[in-house]
């Protein structure tokens, strides 16, 4: 038979380009965009640069402006001084006065910003200096052509008249002419300039921007009170002079310049300020300046250059606020156009680019060679990469060789590296996760050798009690001579740093420190002596390593001093509870040890029921917690119930005041016999009754025997009997007594009063009121389960009732309130914020009266909810409780009534049996019976028989 098997069809073989090729192209194609690239970036960080430049240069010039204005401005103040301590302000007569204005003139040729300087006298008389290098205020004032200075006089006559003269002078203070200007009616003292310094002797004053009286121009004047003449001497500062100064000193023609006043006014700017016959100056808006608008709006940060594009034109904005001595802050409105600040700098920046390109196309030859070469040896990296980049770390043992260096050098630091993140992983793994400060330190110190690729290395921790340090681990074997402690605070500096140990052999001492900054032990790596190791980064690298290890150790520390602390304060709880009552002291402590023994032991056990029980360190710990606080709610129990030995005790035994009515009838017996209403038979039949009576109430009240019917109905008839009270039983009470029998009593019946030798008073019953506990199965403020029967009264202080009880000395009343601790022991601990795995602390602690027939309490938790911890604590506990020598209300029991009473206590279905039989065959009972029971208990027990009363529940 003949198949015909298809045609292969024909594929053509794809064309495969050699690596040198691929290369060496990318890299001619990496450096031409990289040229680019830097090209663009260049230019880019050129022109960020330029307007970088553009706004410091804008600082620059706002600061040399404003020192260039205190320059030309400082001389005012001093020669408000020097004036002020002249001669001038105490010359009298108009020719003297003019004659003495030589040094003001000096002063206006000194500072072109000085428009006027004057003195004004405290009668009205005025000098005034001023320049006339102003056209307009030459015309103002029709100054001679030969004149260059005006001296303003207004002289005082004898009759009171003020007139006015102009003198002008020539520039070298020659006069040229004078005349008398009646119009010149000019009083100094009414202006505020002269009311300021008056009123602020001694302080030299400024005053608001206003027009000046003469010229007509708009300045400040700064005015100064000379003593003791009390004239005023003054200077006036125009703004058109501040406007000249401020376009003259401008860093570019095109810098737009504003100088403006607190309350917005344009004291000087770069444009022309017309402010016609106005008393203030423009404001920005009417100054015909929108750059300098637009960077007041920006509000922009006060010195800092912002950059803003206005009409296609990048300016650089910069609002400063400064003092030049006017008196108040000035603002400084500055904008500079960045293409002609920038100018020069562009071409030089366009020229460097030019080189760039053209260095750029010279190496690309270089590149494709170099590519090539690169080419060659870049596929024995690949699978090092390939892995590295797969997070395998560990790589290969040897590293790929190269005949180019660079290439090699990088082959072998990418084995390094791989080997030092692994390492690193380990390490940072061992930190993490290893709970043991040795273990930790061990496996640390094994990892960090190979990070750090150290031949040797030891941690030293800081021992409080020896105040040395102590070595706690080591890694390979230091040479030299190495301690195992050393007295580490007698040392003056720190061990810290490179410390030669032979010929090729370093050691590098790194403290470790604590967050607090505090030394707390010592690392110290050994390595070779080559210039890895003394390369700065190696050792930042190393410092950071024992950073990291350090933080470890101080975490486990805190935990352990934590976790110590807070063992202690639990142990602390228990011993208090124990020291509240002198009865059951040592409660608290027996019950956990032995719960915990018992514990340890199934945890032990290999075979058997409890083959499978087993702990983790957290579940102990957890039980250990539990066990130490079962009984922390007793606290809140009264001791007069905890501690009731007797059945009529409260905060003392009553029966001393029972006893007290028995004498009260036994004087009465007396009495009556006395009156002859009793014969001697009679007499001392009475009396042998009350001393029955009483004794057999007293062994009532002991509460040592079982009580039968017959027993109480004896005693209701012996309480029968009455007495008489005279006194009134409402006095010396508190108000929560008296409150209590006014409520019940109602109106208190007249005295004498008869009474009941023992009775169940309605005041003896102390209602719960709204304030009851939140334990019954219904009670809506029931959220932790509870299901407790509660009494009909908080308390109940009936005699009778009390007397009644048939077993021990505990009322219902009373039994609740001592099992109450448990329900504020899992009330207590159910809200405390339990870390992970502690959270069943509460349960293990608040579950060791429940039973299994689920009785119990406070949950009534059934068998199936009661886990073997719980199990074991509620017997340690009945074990204890039992054999217990300080309960003030029962005897201790013998080891054998002990295992007797809890053999019968599992067939009632309150312990687990299987338990107590290990309990028995672990004869834990024994060990507990040497260290803590009297001599006298510890008798011979019969464990067979025992066996045979729980066998049946076994099995």
């Amino acid at each position: 038979m003949n198949i015909k098997l298809p045609a292969r069809s024909a594929v053509a073989p794809r064309r495969l380009v050699s690596m040198r090729v691929v290369i060496a192209s990318l890299v001619i194609a990496c450096m031409s965009l990289m040229a680019a690239l830097l090209i663009g970036l260049g230019w880019l960080a050129t022109s960020q640069r330029l307007v970088a430049d553009a706004g410091q240069r804008a600082a620059l010039q706002t600061t040399l402006l404003q020192e260039h204005l205190k320059g030309q401005l400082k001389p005012a103040q001093t020669v408000l001084r020097q004036l002020g301590a002249g001669l001038l302000p105490s010359t009298t007569g108009e020719a003297a006065r003019v004659q003495r204005s030589a040094p003001l003139l000096d002063e206006l040729r000194a500072d072109p910003l000085l428009a006027a300087i004057y003195v004004a006298y405290p009668n009205g008389d005025f000098v005034l200096a001023r320049p006339l290098r102003v056209p307009a205020v030459r015309a103002r004032v029709q100054a001679p052509a030969e004149a260059d200075f005006l001296v303003q006089t207004v002289t005082t006559q004898p009759e009171g008249e003020h007139i006015g003269s102009y003198h002008f002078l020539g520039s070298d203070g020659g006069l040229v002419t004078s005349r008398v200007d009646e119009s010149y009616a000019f009083d100094a003292r009414s202006r505020p300039w002269f009311q300021e310094a008056t009123q602020h002797p001694g302080q030299p004053q400024s005053s608001e921007p206003y027009r000046f009286f003469t010229t007509r121009r708009v300045g400040v004047t700064l005015s100064r009170l000379a003593s003791p003449s009390n004239a005023v001497v003054g200077i006036d500062l125009a703004f058109d002079d501040l406007q000249r100064l401020m376009q003259e000193r401008r860093a570019t023609p095109g810098t737009r310049l504003a100088l403006l006043h607190a309350d917005g006014q344009v004291l000087a700017a770069t444009a022309s300020l017309d402010n016609g016959s106005r008393e203030r100056q423009p404001s920005l808006e009417e100054a015909s300046e929108p750059e300098l608008l637009r960077l007041r709006d920006a509000k922009a940060p006060d010195g800092q250059a912002i950059s803003l594009d206005i009409d296609g034109r990048r300016w650089i904005g910069l609002r400063t606020r400064f003092d030049i001595g006017l008196g108040s802050d000035l603002e400084l409105l500055q904008m500079l156009p960045l293409d002609e600040l920038a100018a020069a700098a562009r071409q030089h920046a366009l020229r460097i680019i030019g080189a760039a390109v053209l260095v750029t196309l010279l190496l690309l030859p270089l590149g494709w060679v170099a590519g090539g070469a690169i080419g060659r040896s870049l596929h024995r990296l690949r699978e090092r990469s390939v892995r590295i980049g797969r997070f395998d770390f560990e790589g290969g043992k040897n590293a790929a060789s190269s005949p180019v260096l660079e290439l090699s050098e990088l082959s072998q630091a990418m084995q390094r590296m791989g080997d030092t993140i692994e390492a690193f992983l380990n390490l940072s793994a061992s930190m993490a996760t290893e709970p043991e400060v040795d273990r930790m330190l061990q496996l640390v110190l094994e990892q960090l050798t190979q990070a750090t690729q150290s031949d040797a290395a030891a941690v030293f921790l800081w021992d409080a009690k020896s105040a040395s340090m102590q070595k706690r681990a080591e890694a390979g074997n230091l040479s030299g001579t190495q301690r195992d402690h050393f007295d580490f605070p007698a040392e003056r500096n720190p061990r810290e740093g490179l410390r030669p140990q032979g010929p090729q052999v370093r050691h590098l001492d790194l403290e470790l420190r604590r967050r607090d900054g505090v030394r707390t032990g010592l690392l110290v790596l050994e390595f070779a002596g080559d210039k890895a190791h003394a390369d700065p980064a190696f050792l930042r690298f190393a410092k950071r390593l024992s950073g990291m290890l350090a933080v470890a150790i101080e975490t486990r520390q805190l935990i352990e001093s934590q976790r110590q602390l807070f063992d202690a304060i639990i142990q602390l709880m228990a011993d208090a509870i124990d020291a509240k009552s002198p009865y059951t002291g040592g409660h608290c402590d027996r019950v956990p040890q032995l719960a915990i023994e018992l514990v340890d032991l199934l945890h032990g056990e290999n075979e058997g029921p409890y083959a499978d029980f087993s702990l983790s360190d957290t579940e102990r710990y957890a039980y250990r917690l539990g066990a130490w606080l079962h009984d922390c709610g007793k606290v809140t129990s009264p001791e007069h119930i905890v501690d009731k030995a007797t059945k009529l005790e409260v905060i003392r035994n009553r029966i001393h005041e029972v006893r007290l009515r028995f004498e009260i009838l036994w004087r009465d017996a007396e009495i009556a016999a006395a009156r002859g209403q009793l014969d001697a038979a009679g007499l001392a039949a009475r009396q042998q009754q009350l001393q029955d009576d009483f004794a057999f109430v007293a062994q009532c009240n002991l509460g040592s025997e079982f009580m039968a019917d017959e027993a109480i109905a004896r005693l209701r008839s012996i309480g029968a009997q009455s007495w008489q009270r005279h006194f009134d039983d409402r006095l010396g009470l508190s108000p929560a007594e008296l409150r209590q029998l006014d409520s019940t009593r109602g109106e208190p019946p007249s005295l004498p009063a008869t009474e009941a030798l023992l009775a169940d008073l309605p005041e003896h019953c102390v209602p719960w009121g709204d304030d009851h506990p939140p334990v019954s199965a219904g009670d809506p403020r029931n959220h932790y389960g509870f299901d407790m029967k509660l009494p009909p009264y908080q308390q109940n202080q009936g005699e009778l009732h009390n007397l009644s009880i048939r077993r021990g000395t505990l009322t219902d009343e009373d039994r609740f309130k001592i099992n109450d601790h448990i329900v504020q022991t899992y009330i207590m601990l159910k809200g405390l914020p339990w870390p992970a795995g502690l959270e069943k602390v509460p349960e293990l602690a608040a579950t060791h009266h429940e039973r299994l027939d689920g009785k119990g309490y406070p949950r009534r938790l059934s068998a199936e909810q009661l886990s073997p911890l719980d199990r074991a604590l509620a017997l340690a506990d009945v074990f204890e409780a039992l054999t217990a020598a300080d309960r003030p209300y029962k005897p201790p029991k013998t080891l054998s009534e002990t295992l007797r009473i809890m053999a019968f206590m599992c067939k009632e279905g309150h312990l687990d049996p299987e338990l107590f039989r290990y309990f028995l065959r672990s004869r834990l009972w024994e060990r507990f019976a040497e260290r803590f029971m009297r001599p006298e208990q510890r008798d011979a027990v019969d464990l067979d028989g025992l066996e045979r009363i729980i066998e049946p529940l076994v099995a």
